[in-house]
């Protein structure tokens, strides 16, 4: 076993995290956080801005974090996907307190614009999708959109690490996984030791073989040449 399948076997196969798209909406929550803090909020002497804007992107560093990590440690990968989760619903009780501290209402799911705005959200992961239409949102408007994405990104993040979850039960951790490709090293070269073994005891014998017949052919040469 050459030492990169070694490697392979002990390191997780690594996750492209960019292309993952709670991670896509959770930068799509950072951005959007930063334009509502600087439209809706004090510019100076509200600690509610930097806390948004630190929980939002806590909550896309450390799915960063977690997806970098998650090469030599689930259980930190895990971690630090749920410290992720932590952060963006600290962030989404944010929006719920901006709402019902000014009478504003959070949109119901059964309300025709919140499906609509869920099925917007649902389809569409990059802050450039938003962009165009930050501009023009109201408070509430932009408030119910970024509860909306936290709700999303959350789900979509408690079936990943689902997912983590039963990989690691199955896997194991790096230690396991360690053993378990030290050991298949180790097996494998007994095996090829038993091969090599065989095959030199089959020579042994071929090479026996060969003496003898060729004992006999020189004694059979010798009763010619004394015949004559």
């Amino acid at each position: 076993m050459e030492q990169n399948e070694i490697k392979g076997k002990v390191l997780k196969k690594g996750v492209i995290w960019k292309d993952l798209y709670f991670y896509r909406k959770s930068d799509t929550i950072y951005q959007l956080t930063v334009e509502f803090c600087k439209r809706f909020l004090p510019a100076h002497g509200d600690r509610t801005v930097d806390q948004m804007i630190q929980a939002a992107r806590s909550g896309k560093q450390n799915i960063v974090e977690g997806s970098e990590d998650g090469l030599t440690s689930s259980e930190m990968e895990i971690k630090l996907l749920n410290v992720a989760r932590g952060s963006l619903q600290e962030l989404r009780a944010d929006y719920l307190d901006y709402l019902n501290t000014r009478h504003l209402p959070v949109w119901t799911k059964e309300s025709e614009r919140q499906q609509r705005l869920r099925a917007f959200c649902h389809s569409h992961n990059d802050y450039s999708d938003y962009e165009p239409l930050t501009g023009k949102m109201t408070a509430e408007e932009m408030a119910n959109l970024l509860l909306t994405l936290c709700h999303q990104t959350d789900k979509m993040m408690c079936a990943y690490i689902e997912h983590l979850e039963k990989r690691f039960v199955e896997e194991g951790g790096i230690k396991e996984r360690m053993y378990a490709a030290r050991t298949g090293y180790r097996q494998q070269q007994d095996a090829r030791l038993k091969a090599l073994e065989a095959e030199n005891q089959q020579l042994k014998a071929e090479n026996q073989q060969l003496k003898a017949e060729n004992e006999a052919l020189r004694k059979r040469i010798e009763s010619l040449e004394r015949q004559c």
